[in-house]
């Protein structure tokens, strides 16, 4: 029964409606970052550093590093912009559970992506360095590579959710997507 209590507590918290309104949409803002963060992924996903012998080209280096500064810097504007201006688009009703798994979720991504980014980072730095084996280029390779596959996991989680809204019609899918919207 505790838990129950305090996860009502955390859920007025975190999930507090602003002025006391339902959520009616994301900003344009929200959404741009949103789709934006799509491509910029795929993107980088698209161009990764295979065999981590290619960073031996310079520009290749200077190119992911400043590829993963700016994908830092805009994951970072992006946590604050959405943490300080908007909402929840679940329903007030929602499950608290649910609320928190979506918490979860979204945190997830914008960890591991951060990871992403910052493990790259340090391996590129490690490698200018000339520290391109042993011990602890390995162990930061492992959790670059953790952090991508726990990135497709909570993105897969993610996606899955939204369809899952879209066939139940609640106003989450719209509230994100702008195409196949609910009737």
């Amino acid at each position: 029964m505790m838990v129950l209590s305090n996860l009502k507590n955390f859920s007025v918290k975190y999930f507090a409606y602003k002025n006391g309104r339902p959520f009616d949409g994301y900003s344009l803002i929200a959404k741009t970052f949103h789709w934006s963060f799509v491509l910029i992924f795929a993107y980088g996903i698209y161009k990764q550093v295979d065999d981590i012998q290619q960073l031996e080209d310079l520009s290749l280096l200077k190119f992911e590093i400043l590829f993963a500064s700016i994908f830092l810097l805009l994951l970072f504007i992006r946590f604050v912009y959405m943490a300080k201006t908007q909402t929840s688009s679940l329903p007030e009703k929602t499950h608290i559970i649910q609320k928190v798994a979506a918490k979860i979720v979204h945190l997830g991504i914008y960890t591991s992506m951060a990871s992403i980014a910052i493990t790259g980072l340090i391996i590129g730095g490690l490698y200018y360095a000339g520290l391109n084996q042993g011990i602890i280029m390995e162990g930061i390779v492992e959790i670059h590579v953790f952090s991508v596959t726990a990135s497709y996991w909570f993105i897969g989680v993610h996606v899955s959710a939204a369809i899952y809204h879209r066939f139940k019609k609640d106003g989450v899918w719209n509230s994100m997507v702008p195409f196949l919207k609910e009737k």
